[in-house]
């Protein structure tokens, strides 16, 4: 089992992290059931926090220093990620044909990202359903994916409809 610096409670599960000084390296979906752990120290306040932050509005930028590790294409896979908004799903296809390669690569690369959420591989989808996530078709890495989505879209749909004027009525 991977040590974790701490395992904290998820709205969907348990999330264990790893740093390396004040930066988080990995961020990993565990079942809801793993105890909580670790120490409550000046970094892990920090996630806490900007975890927090995205529970409560998805579109929320996140702040805090992280650094994954991976090979080039992976690192490349990534950066794209992080420019696919909340609450807007791409396909697995439509991001390769952005970046050049195949949609089996950007699954791959996808499948291995070390720090989920704040690199958002859950927001790329198959062209017919949900797609994989974090190497697996089914179970338990595909209901964390089906929350993370339905959050996003339920909170995006939410603040859209907030911050748009009512349409005038035809008379």
């Amino acid at each position: 089992m991977t040590a974790y610096d701490v395992i904290l409670a998820a709205p969907m599960c348990r999330l264990g992290a790893r740093f390396a000084g004040d930066v988080l390296t990995r961020l990993d979906f565990l079942p809801a059931d793993t105890p909580r752990a670790g120490r409550a120290d000046a970094r892990v306040h920090r996630l806490a926090d900007e975890l927090d932050a995205y529970w409560r509005d998805p579109t929320h930028a996140f702040a805090l220093p992280f650094a994954p590790q991976g090979t080039p294409f992976q690192l490349r896979v990534w950066r794209a990620l992080r420019t696919i908004p909340a609450g807007q799903p791409v396909t697995y296809g439509a991001l390769a044909k952005a970046l050049g390669t195949a949609p089996r690569a950007v699954g791959q690369a996808c499948g291995s990202n070390p720090l989920p959420i704040l690199i958002p591989c859950h927001r790329v989808v198959a062209a017919n359903g949900l797609g994989g996530f974090m190497h697996a078709a089914a179970g338990a890495p595909l209901d964390v994916k089906t929350w993370l989505l339905t959050h996003e879209r339920a909170a995006t749909a939410t603040h859209a409809s907030a911050s748009c004027p009512p349409r005038p009525t035809a008379r």
